[in-house]
């Protein structure tokens, strides 16, 4: 499974540490909310609300570098709005990877 980095963190700030360390911040804190957010909803069945977070959290994929699991939140985020939660445990398995990333950080 290919492991989140912060290239494009780096890349887009540009040498400014400060940018880049409150960047990092606001991820550590928003992604814990969203993840548990999102993990209720699964847990209750309710697939758009699902979609929604998997759309919100898609992006900070993106931001670490996870291309590949970029694209399985996008097939993800499509097949709950049709009804199917088939890719939940490959999502699950990629948030668990961040999760761990984060607090190494």
């Amino acid at each position: 499974m290919e492991q989140p980095n912060l290239s494009y963190i780096k890349q887009l700030a540009g040498g400014d540490t400060a940018f880049e360390d409150k960047f990092i911040t606001i991820l550590k804190d928003e992604f814990p909310g969203e993840k548990k957010e999102y993990e209720k909803a699964l847990q209750e069945k309710r697939l758009h609300d699902t979609a929604l977070m998997v759309h919100k959290l898609k992006h900070k994929l993106n931001i670490l570098g996870l291309e590949q699991g970029y694209g399985i939140a996008v097939d993800y985020e499509e097949g709950l709005r049709q009804g199917n939660s088939d890719l939940s445990e490959a999502f699950r398995e990629i948030l668990e990877t961040i999760e761990k990333y984060l607090k190494t950080i």
